[in-house]
């Protein structure tokens, strides 16, 4: 069973427990390693100014970190615009979180995003930014 090294530890480490939790459960099943998760501002703006990032108020800056850059091991340069194995492993991703909520073992007061669907409509067609390592966390809009 694949499990996280050191250096993916720390940085899911810098995370919300929410999304500690559910990358420990994705591990599980699919073999992943934790690109990054808690920036400081310096970094976030250095990631914003080499166009990797288009905002200084990312997810990642709060601490814990609501936002985690998760990749598919192995992992290889060129698989860095194959949208393809991105888009793969953020419904898997994705699956995992609903059937987490469904189970209790997450609470229904958050939603996942994934930066290929940013907007969570399914249509993967009106993407103007895609990220594909990128998973954050939102409280859900109160209801009533």
């Amino acid at each position: 069973m694949p499990s996280f090294g050191r250096a993916s530890r720390k940085k899911l480490n810098s995370c919300h427990p929410v999304l500690i939790k559910l990358f420990e459960e994705v591990v599980r099943y699919y073999d992943c390693s934790v690109i990054e998760g808690y920036r400081t501002p310096e970094r976030q703006k250095e990631l914003v100014e080499q166009g990797f990032s288009k905002t200084l108020k990312s997810l990642h800056a709060k601490s814990p970190s609501h936002a985690v850059d998760v990749i598919p091991y192995p992992f290889k340069s060129s698989d860095w615009t194959n949208t393809k194995r991105f888009y793969h492993f953020q419904g898997f991703v994705k699956g995992v979180f609903l059937q987490m909520v469904k189970d209790g073992r997450i609470e229904d007061v958050w939603e996942l995003r994934c930066g290929l669907d940013w907007d969570g409509d399914n249509d993967l067609d009106d993407q103007s930014f895609l990220d594909g390592p990128h998973f954050e966390i939102r409280p859900l809009p109160e209801k009533g």
